[in-house]
């Protein structure tokens, strides 16, 4: 493989392109099983701009002001957390709130971590990851199991990637512990878990969440090309219909792509998080920062796999900020260039 800053710029320049052409087809998707079995394709218009908008922003930011950068979209993100801790309405789980305020609260502590990272004075990355730390505190104080487990994952995996030289093995393992999630998930909506983990799992994410997983899971295999049409699993659901406190929403990014939108849908959806990956493989940052920004996604997708996350605006635009400033060349270090070449792609 080619090295040098001109090949590595090469490489960054195709991985952009790839993502656009990715978040473009998903949009395209939407719009053409919507126009087949109706529905709203909007959300995920919206999402699909908001990710790409929040990655535009990022790149931007993170290029001007790596450390400041990231710890204004911590306190942000923690901002929004707290002033609007049920940003999202969800069916009752003894997990607790597994919408928008755990995401937020994992994106803010990934932030913070990363800008630590790029501190350059140990007293700043101190203060930092007590700013980490302390995002995990608020999740508990918010009434967020998820939330604090997630960050408290993320503040480790960030200071455990200090001795990690090669960030492809961080990558790797990261993407094995998305499809393992993910994998349980779709698992225990099938019923093909065995019995002992079964009724544990069942009994933390709760069994209403489990009928509606159920219910997807039968609409993907009723439509498995185009699915149901985008936004209607609340209309040809018979669980939601019958529950007047639902959102209409399966509570899981994977059943809701595969019941709306088919399992071309999903295919779009795991191809833009492995491009995510890709990007931050390339990035070139340092390792601790990638590694920090991946943990904080790769926990995403675990809240994601079991709850409503990515239906709000304001979780997909941060996980495009976060994806962003990590893959950003801070303007001021020209050398992390050559470092980026040299060591961070193996």
């Amino acid at each position: 493989m080619p090295a040098g800053p001109a090949a590595a710029h090469e490489r960054r320049s195709a991985s952009d392109a790839t993502g656009g052409a990715l978040l473009g087809a998903c949009a395209a998707w939407a719009l053409i099983t919507s126009g087949v079995h109706g529905g709203s394709p909007e959300g995920m218009l919206l999402a699909v701009l908001a990710v790409a908008a929040g990655y535009a922003g990022g790149r931007i930011c993170g290029a001007l002001l790596p450390v400041a950068a990231p710890c204004a979209g911590a306190l942000a993100g923690l901002g929004l957390a707290v002033a609007a801790p049920r940003l999202t309405l969800s069916p009752s789980s003894p997990l607790g709130h597994t919408g928008a305020t755990a995401a937020l609260l994992i994106l803010s502590a990934g932030a913070a971590c990363c800008a630590a990272w790029a501190a350059r004075t140990p007293s700043a990355r101190l203060a930092l990851r007590l700013l980490a730390a302390g995002i995990a505190g608020a999740a508990v104080a918010l009434g967020s199991p998820v939330g604090c487990a997630g960050s408290v994952v993320v503040l480790l995996c960030s200071l455990a990637a200090a001795r990690l030289r090669h960030r492809a093995l961080g990558i790797i393992g990261l993407a094995a512990a998305s499809v393992l999630v993910t994998g349980a998930s779709l698992a225990l909506a099938d019923d093909s878990l065995p019995e002992g983990l079964t009724a544990p799992l069942e009994g933390s994410i709760g069994h209403h969440r489990v009928l509606l997983w159920q219910d997807a899971l039968g609409l993907a295999e009723r439509e498995p090309a185009m699915g149901v049409g985008p936004g209607r699993f609340g209309d040809v659901s018979p669980v939601a219909a019958g529950d007047v406190l639902a959102d209409d929403k399966p509570h899981s990014a994977t059943l809701q792509q595969a019941s709306e939108q088919g399992f071309v849908g999903v295919a779009l959806l795991a191809a833009v998080f492995c491009w995510l990956l890709y990007a931050l493989w390339l990035s070139p940052g340092s390792t601790q920062v990638v590694l920090s920004a991946g943990a904080a996604l790769t926990a995403l997708t675990a809240v994601a796999a079991v709850g409503n996350a990515l239906s709000v605006t304001t979780v997909t635009t941060g996980a495009g900020i976060l994806a962003g400033i990590a893959t950003a060349r801070p303007l001021t270090d020209e050398s992390q260039e050559g470092a980026a070449v040299s060591s961070g792609y193996r």
